[in-house]
């Protein structure tokens, strides 16, 4: 299923397994190179058959719960040596079984938000990382994973475009200063994996979450200024602007 298109690239999505966590793919329209993001349980048959006459670049983790990197490891060993890019703090959920679901596991080849020869070890969210910002180029696509912490202790949001059509960000930030609610970009998506559901928020009461790095991150979230598609891990799409006029109700319970 398409859910977006612009003169760049489209992405497609679909649900799977018991939790029916969104998989999507972003393809370029120039290159037929393709991004993974977020492969959860059963995702593999769909995914290679999609871009079979694709160039997939990369696997894009937003967090690493199992039922959104399920499957990391039999993608990467069917399409080689793509890189694997996953949440430093999130990482040793997707080398360890750590919540014994039978996880087949994987190890990332970039660590978002890592340094060099740092190690993967076990962590429990805090705001040491709230708000951090790393950009990478990956063919045509401009990946920015922004760490909003709380449902694990790397928890992100990944906004894609191109570097082809990145020209809107100044058009839309002017018309924000013209009207209440600013436009809704073309050229930029949000994936929000399980920070933010159409009306929702991710949980923060799972091992390794916490409801005060929720909170901050969501307070954060709110002084965001470009209003993004938002395509969530879970569920139906939305928009930065719908759902920021929801969090107030959430942050009054957290």
């Amino acid at each position: 299923m398409i859910l977006f298109e612009n003169d760049s690239f489209m992405i497609l999505c679909k649900a799977f397994g018991e939790y029916q966590t969104n998989c999507y793919l972003t393809i370029d329209k120039q290159t037929d190179e393709a991004l993974i993001i977020d492969p959860g349980i059963g995702a593999s048959t769909w995914v290679i058959e999609t871009l079979e006459s694709k160039k997939p670049l990369a696997i894009l983790n937003t967090h690493g719960h199992f039922d959104h990197v399920w499957s990391n490891a039999e993608l990467l060993s069917y399409f080689g040596k793509i890189p694997l890019l996953c949440p430093l703090e999130d990482a040793f959920m997707l080398t360890e079984d750590c919540f014994s679901t039978g996880l087949p596991q994987s190890t990332p080849s970039l660590l978002v938000g890592g340094k060099e020869g740092e190690t993967i070890e076990r962590k429990t969210a805090n705001t040491e990382n709230l708000g951090r910002e790393n950009h990478y180029t990956l063919g045509n696509f401009i990946v920015e994973f922004s760490c909003y912490p709380g449902h694990t202790p790397g928890c992100s949001v990944i906004v894609l475009s191109s570097k082809l059509t990145n020209t809107d960000s100044t058009s839309a930030q002017n018309a924000s200063s013209q009207s209440e609610i600013p436009p809704l970009s073309q050229q930029k998506v949000m994936f929000s994996g399980d920070f933010i559901f159409h009306r929702s928020i991710g949980r923060s009461d799972f091992p390794y979450s916490s409801h005060s790095a929720m909170k901050a991150s969501l307070e954060k979230f709110m002084e965001r200024k470009e209003n993004l598609l938002i395509l969530p891990g879970h569920g139906n799409t939305t928009s930065v602007a719908q759902e920021q006029a929801n969090i107030p109700y959430w942050l009054a319970r957290l």
